[in-house]
């Protein structure tokens, strides 16, 4: 099941806990993009490699990948990982966009 997050409280949230809620966000959108499309992979494992310098560029190859089967093509992969490389605010928000539209809560 997806749920649906705002933005701005997410915001606040990363804020508020100096940035651990992003890692629960990463895990969670995660494990919910894995569950949706039926996709291997870990969310677990995503996010511990996403915890460690260079190491971090898979996880966000293997996040821009499920956003890529999440959307149908409409995001590419490459395009998703370069912009958590690049800005991370960007995938942030591509994925928890996407996600929204999709949400069942």
């Amino acid at each position: 099941m997806i749920k649906r997050r705002s933005m701005g409280w997410q915001v606040v949230l990363v804020i508020i806990t100096l940035g651990l809620y992003a890692i629960y966000w990463f895990y969670v959108t995660s494990k919910e993009m894995i569950e949706y499309r039926k996709l291997e992979g870990s969310a677990g494992v995503w996010t511990v490699l996403a915890l460690i310098p260079f190491v971090q560029l898979y996880a966000y190859w293997k996040q821009g990948g499920a956003v890529e089967a999440l959307t149908e093509g409409k995001y590419n992969q490459l395009l998703v990982f370069l912009a958590w490389v690049v800005f991370t605010p960007v995938g942030w928000f591509i994925t928890q966009t996407e996600l929204n539209t999709r949400a069942t809560d």
